[in-house]
């Protein structure tokens, strides 16, 4: 439930309120990637067609932004439309999320604080496409997304098709190990990358169904082994494109974000759209069906820890 400090900063949906009353499965949703993943009006179908795929996994769809400073956990077809039209959107991380809250802003939630915003309603999975990590290059520039330390305080299931590939898995990896986050690949004995089913980097776990996800997470929680846990969800291998193929097109999307001096927050949005030009549009259509891939899956995570 929202605790009582958050109430009046938040609006829970009304379907989604009544669904966590009821103990019914409920998946979060990001927005980040309906206001800088994607554009208009890809982005609009594509988060409508994801809250359909977890309808029909049989959960509630709490896709979460802030809009005009209201945190919403859960958005009307009307919201979510008006978000995918917004210019200029604030991307929300643990650092900004109450700062777009108090100046009455708009943004998108990173992995970060659509986590953040998951727990205060308590919703415990989340779907997403791919998580933030350790950029290449972090050694000079340390550029380390805030998703990590999210994974290692806040304790939600995160299910996606592993770290974006534009970023340093290895590293990635060795992060998250270190800050205690259990990742687990799910039917795979290797990470997936974003795009691509398979990366050279051994998964640190395996499960190769829902219920088994979801019993390992109310173990730890029956531990008091605080934190989340990451799902990483292959992309199916129709819609994948081969790791070898997009190891190019990365590089050279890197080498002119390089060229033009691009830092921080403005990193990945930038990559993502060079690569959507360099590719022709593949990336993007490959990014929709891994985002629709892992909501299949996290409803049937959700759909289990409710039967529990």
């Amino acid at each position: 439930m929202t605790p009582e400090t958050a109430r009046p900063f938040t609006d829970v949906h009304a379907p989604v309120a009544e669904a966590l009353a009821a103990g019914k499965p409920v998946v979060a949703l990001e927005s980040t990637i309906i206001t800088h993943g994607m554009p208009y009006p890809n982005n609009a179908a594509m988060a409508k067609n994801v809250e359909k795929i977890i309808r029909d996994g049989g959960a509630v769809p709490a896709t979460i932004a802030v809009m005009d400073g209201r945190l919403k956990i859960g958005l009307s077809d009307e919201e979510r439309e008006a978000l995918a039209k917004t210019s200029g959107a604030m991307k929300l991380s643990r650092a900004d999320l109450g700062f777009a809250v108090a100046e009455k802003r708009t943004g998108g939630t990173t992995v970060a604080a659509t986590m953040i915003a998951a727990a205060i309603a308590g919703i415990k999975v989340f779907a997403t496409g791919g998580i933030g990590g350790v950029h290449k290059g972090a050694e000079k520039s340390f550029d380390i997304s805030a998703d990590l330390d999210e994974l290692a305080r806040t304790p939600v299931i995160v299910v996606s098709a592993g770290a974006k590939a534009i970023l340093d898995i290895e590293k990635t990896l060795e992060v998250l190990e270190t800050r205690g986050v259990p990742v687990v690949a799910y039917g795979s004995d290797v990470m997936p990358a974003f795009w691509s089913r398979t990366s050279p980097y051994k998964a640190p776990l395996r499960l190769d169904d829902a219920a088994a996800i979801a019993g390992f997470f109310q173990t730890r929680a029956a531990l008091g082994l605080g934190g989340g846990m990451l799902v990483a969800n292959p992309v199916r291998e129709k819609d994948e494109i081969p790791a070898s193929v997009m190891a190019g097109y990365i590089a050279a999307a890197q080498e002119a974000c390089e060229k033009e001096r691009i830092s921080g927050k403005e990193v990945t949005p930038f990559l993502l759209g060079k690569l959507l030009e360099i590719t022709d549009g593949t990336s993007l259509k490959t990014n929709i069906a891994l985002v629709e891939n892992n909501a299949r899956l996290a409803a049937k995570i959700a759909a289990a820890l409710a039967r529990d």
